[in-house]
């Protein structure tokens, strides 16, 4: 199967078994859409300040999103004690991350594609560009990396639904900050050069996050 064989085969594994479960799926859309339209209720929009307030909101509702999928990460294989058979299979802790983070990657990436044009209608801010996507894609990845290597220090926990985030979010705050003010360059109808700066934050912070949680999730797993 060579090796991006197994690592989809543990995304495609991890997929499969949420959408089949559709609680989770639409619990998570439905939550993260009451985010936005609370918060456009909440917050009085102007021409002027939506452009700063609103890609903060967005990337909120992508975050809270995030963290109810990435508590899904190993909760399946937890609860029906398969966790040791998962580690017992005949490929390595690379391929299990991997795979792990990719399914979670496109899982998020599923949400956004929801969250994104319900946001533009909101909050009448046009995001829906090239632009926006890409950096949703990049700071996506390093939140899916991240994630899923806090999602496996978390699982082993009793109280695992609050230590995630409480472990999780400070920790990603930086990514999420330079793909907020990224967003809003973009919004603002600027280009690429206008958002350059934190754009190659974003990739900065996604190559340190990969790399880090890619080393925890060896000890993690270990343990």
């Amino acid at each position: 199967m060579g090796v991006l064989g197994p690592i989809w085969a543990i995304a495609r594994k991890d997929l499969l078994l949420e959408f089949r479960n559709r609680d989770i799926v639409v619990s998570l859309l439905v939550f993260s859409l009451l985010v936005l339209v609370i918060f456009n209720f909440a917050v009085e929009l102007t021409p002027v300040n939506r452009f700063v307030v609103g890609p903060g909101i967005l990337w909120v509702a992508v975050a809270f999103a995030g963290v109810i999928g990435m508590n899904r990460a190993f909760i399946i294989e937890k609860d029906r004690d398969a966790l040791d058979g998962l580690m017992l299979a005949p490929v390595s802790r690379d391929t299990l991350f991997f795979g792990k983070a990719l399914g979670s990657l496109v899982f998020m990436l599923i949400a956004e594609a929801v969250l994104f044009p319900v946001f533009t209608v909101l909050f009448d801010v046009d995001i829906l560009r090239v632009e926006t996507a890409v950096i949703a894609a990049m700071a996506t990845f390093g939140f899916s990396a991240a994630g899923t290597a806090f999602a496996a220090m978390a699982v082993n926990t009793r109280s695992r639904e609050i230590m995630l985030p409480v472990l999780f979010l400070p920790v990603i705050s930086p990514l999420l900050i330079a793909a907020v003010e990224a967003t809003a360059r973009v919004a603002e109808g600027g280009s690429w050069s206008d958002a350059a700066q934190w754009i190659q934050l974003t990739a900065v912070f996604d190559i340190v996050f990969f790399v880090a949680a890619a080393v925890l999730f060896h000890f993690v797993l270990e343990d």
